[in-house]
């Protein structure tokens, strides 16, 4: 905490507490201004502080900042002494304005001066123009806020009213599966946190409710708070908790005695074996987790991992993003046990971090760049039925040897930012289609269809020219 206070009376021999400032006062004063050279220059360093660190947490103010004083971060006033209209509502305007992770902007009134601020409103010239039902609106008793929990509590336990069983978490997270549900399970909980946060700094509300209703609400809290950290993880959650997580975290280390719970929020790396073998064989800090959850939790991974490097080799990743959906919707329709579930999406990620083509033709087997080439001149080839699969195989291979070799050539420093140099690239591939392609091997390639192979192949490289 800091002190702003004005400087006070330093003349010598006050004896009274009520001639002027206590020593203690003095002492105080000279210290600050050894240490800032002057009241205006200590103010706004410690100001500053205020307003773009985390600390100090609290100003003491005495007749201070009631004016020029714009700190977006201030969530909270400690009304001490008696405020009457216009100074009263610029004391209460220090919180009302927006920051982030802020939700209201908090008065703690210890000397019930609050019951002036009608009185304020209505004679405040500047005020006359608003509606009176929105000036009546302007603060609002915690006690009304905390009155909403019953609702919000019941709000989050109604995306669970399928499930028969209660205690039966598995079917918690399996009905969490959908995305969109997911996603409305994460909003109620946030909701809930803030009105339960807001209901137990209510004296009323933590002396007036049953204790077993009281231990319900924080035990919910903490159940739905495990519920979610477990279907992040299964699910390869990649939605930003950063505002929502801390808050809950907060109100559960403060209010709630929590278990020890090991945190998993963050999705598991397919291609670190270590993690990958604790989801897969129930070791370490996952052993807890059923069968299907492994299996969802492999799974997911796999899924996000494919969205983030589908460009890299778009038709090699689409292959196993349709195997893998498969793998989900056989278990999702019960079509396959839990453990065959988890073999196959094992096998699948397996197949992935290979990284194997195993389907590419022989020329290319050994050559992952041509190899993600191939695979999207391929389909333009195979709408021309005139010729067999494996000519057509046999060109779309060749092409994508050739299409290497041009973009490995023209290669040069801030290529992708040079409009000439990839225009020249551009133009060498087109070349080759029309030369190699159309009329050596009589492929009828439409300009469309070459247009279509060159900005794919355009894009391929760009993508794998970022993991080099």
């Amino acid at each position: 905490s800091e002190v702003i206070i004005s400087a006070p009376d330093l003349r010598e021999g006050h004896e009274k507490i009520d001639e002027g400032p206590t020593d203690e006062i003095n002492k105080f004063w000279r210290s600050e201004m050894n240490k800032y050279g002057s009241e205006e220059e200590r103010d706004e360093q410690v100001i500053n502080r205020f307003n773009d660190s985390d600390e100090p947490e609290i100003l003491i103010v005495v007749n201070k900042l009631l004016t020029g004083f714009d700190a977006p971060r201030n969530t909270v006033l400690y009304l001490c002494c008696t405020l009457r209209e216009h100074t009263l509502l610029q004391a209460i305007a220090r919180v009302n304005r927006v920051y982030r992770d802020k939700d209201f902007g908090y008065i703690i009134d210890y000397s019930n001066v609050l019951k002036e601020l009608d009185m304020a409103l209505a004679m405040y010239d500047v005020l006359q123009d608003f509606d009176e039902d929105d000036l009546a609106e302007s603060l609002t008793s915690i006690n009304e806020e905390a009155d909403r929990l019953p609702q919000r509590h019941s709000d989050l336990w109604d995306i669970f009213k399928q499930v028969e069983n209660r205690s039966d978490e598995e079917e918690f997270e399996r009905l969490l599966a959908d995305t969109e549900l997911r996603e409305e399970f994460y909003a109620r909980l946030s909701e809930y946190a803030k009105t339960l946060a807001i209901a137990l700094s209510s004296e009323r509300f933590v002396t007036t409710t049953d204790e077993i209703e009281l231990k319900r609400y924080k035990d919910d809290l903490k159940r739905f708070q495990r519920l979610s950290g477990a279907v992040r993880l299964r699910y390869a959650e990649s939605v930003d908790f950063s505002s929502i997580e801390p808050r809950i975290r907060k109100l559960l280390d403060t209010h709630i005695q929590a278990d020890t719970v090991t945190r998993l929020n963050k999705p598991v790396n397919i291609f670190d074996n270590s993690s990958f073998n604790q989801v897969k064989d129930e070791q370490g800090v996952y052993g807890n987790l059923t069968t299907a959850a492994r299996a969802d939790t492999i799974a997911h991974a796999v899924k996000r991992t494919i969205t983030e490097k589908m460009d890299e080799d778009p038709a090699f990743y689409r292959k196993f993003s349709v195997l893998i959906q498969e793998a989900i919707d056989d278990s999702r329709a019960k079509r396959i046990s839990d453990l065959e579930y988890l073999n196959q999406v094992t096998r699948l990620r397996d197949k992935v971090v290979a990284g194997r083509h195993d389907d590419a033709p022989e020329k290319l087997r050994d050559n992952d760049e041509a190899c993600a080439y191939y695979g999207v001149v391929r389909p333009v080839y195979l709408a021309h039925n005139t010729f067999s699969e494996q000519q057509l195989d046999d060109m779309a291979a060749d092409t994508a040897l050739a299409a290497q070799i041009i973009l490995t050539d023209c290669r040069k420093v801030d290529f992708w930012n040079d409009l000439d140099a990839k225009n020249n690239v551009k133009n060498a591939i087109d070349d080759y289609l029309h030369d190699e392609v159309k009329y050596k091997h009589g492929v009828p390639l439409s300009v469309e269809q070459m247009d279509e192979i060159i900005e794919k192949l355009m894009r391929v490289a760009k993508y794998r020219s970022r993991l080099e």
